[in-house]
């Protein structure tokens, strides 16, 4: 069974940014994984910080009311890595996954480390690049020119393991009405 993981699209990150096309992306994919009836699985990443944006007691931990309602599950997190001392392995073994499709942010942090992840614990992973986003830049990384979501996806593809699509291409590959 696929399972679709929507990552850390909480008002800290999506407020500190324009992610108008990231969000209509990742609500295309949702939208197709509530038609087919396919569980959809929000992870929220807390910080300990109270002067952090996704500061646990703070609006800006809130899921963005963009999506938000779309969630059939949601499972808090500590780190970058949506598996690590969370109850995530459970949930979607209980539902009899095996194969997970990313979207969410950060593009290079949390939707990276989860899509390895879930690899290693033995899930054929899809990362949906375009889906993705990222308060970071090319000046973050003093790397002038960097397209994160374009490296990162990249890196990911040419490891031979973890498959990564755009948009277009997940409703081409997997018999979806996204790009209607």
């Amino acid at each position: 069974m696929k399972a679709l993981l929507v990552i850390d699209v909480q008002n800290g990150i999506v407020n500190a940014g324009n992610f108008e096309e990231e969000l209509s992306l990742m609500e295309k994919v949702i939208k197709d994984f509530k038609a087919k009836e396919l569980p959809v699985i929000f992870m929220k990443h807390f910080d300990k910080a109270e002067e952090k944006p996704l500061h646990k007691d703070s609006e800006g931990s809130d899921l963005h009311p963009s999506l938000k309602d779309y969630a059939d599950v949601v499972i808090e997190k500590k780190t970058p890595n949506s598996f690590y001392e969370t109850d995530l392995q459970t949930q979607l073994d209980s539902l009899g996954v095996d194969h997970l499709f990313i979207t969410g942010f950060n593009t290079e942090f949390c939707c990276m480390f989860t899509a390895i992840t879930g690899f290693d614990r033995g899930y054929k992973v899809t990362f949906i690049e375009d889906a993705t986003g990222t308060v970071n830049t090319d000046e973050t990384y003093e790397m002038p020119e960097l397209d994160i979501r374009d490296f990162v996806g990249t890196v990911l593809h040419w490891s031979n393991v973890i498959e990564v699509v755009d948009v277009d291409e997940y409703g081409e590959y997997y018999d979806s009405e996204v790009n209607d």
